[in-house]
Formats: C-alpha cells, structure tokens, sequence
C-alpha cells in the first residue's frame, strides 16, 4: 500500500491524505468529534478523538487495500486526528 499522510498544523483535517493514488476521506474509515465540548472554550475542542468503523468490501476496493492495510489507515488517523483538547478555532 502506498499512503500519503498529513495532517494540517490545526489538526482538525487532513492536509494530504492518499492512498494507493486515490484521494482518500478519512470519512471511509471513521468520523472524528470533540468529546468533551463541555469543557472547552467557544469554538475550541475538549477532547478530539477519530473513532474508527469496521470495514466495508466498498471502501476496501475503492483504495485497493486489504483488511489488514484498513486497520493500519486507521491507526494513523486515531494518531492524527485524536489530539485532545485544542484552541485553535479561539
């Protein structure tokens, strides 16, 4: 599998995010949201987390990848995308 993978300075979103040649959405693999919005300020986050989804033969046909190199995409997004509580949007 070839995986290009950045993740922008704000963290909220990918930069460059391709797999196997094809522009990827992290949205395949997972949603990302703050989890604990009670405890950040306006328009801050509390606790952002990327929480992965199981696997579908859609999505693994669609980057050519098998269900080993899904789990591994995912481990990258829950690095990327899970940082906790951020002010950037303050």
């Amino acid at each position: 599998m070839q995986i290009e993978f950045k993740v922008y300075r704000s963290l909220c979103e990918m930069k460059t995010f391709i797999i196997n040649g094809v522009r990827a959405d992290y949205g395949d693999f997972g949603s990302k949201q703050d989890e604990s919005p009670e405890t950040a300020e306006d328009y801050a986050c509390g606790d952002m987390r990327f929480t992965r989804k199981p696997s579908t033969p859609d999505v693994l046909s669609k980057y050519g990848i098998t269900e080993k190199e899904y789990a591994d995409v995912c481990e990258k997004l829950e690095d990327g995308l899970s940082f906790g509580c951020c002010g950037w949007c303050v």
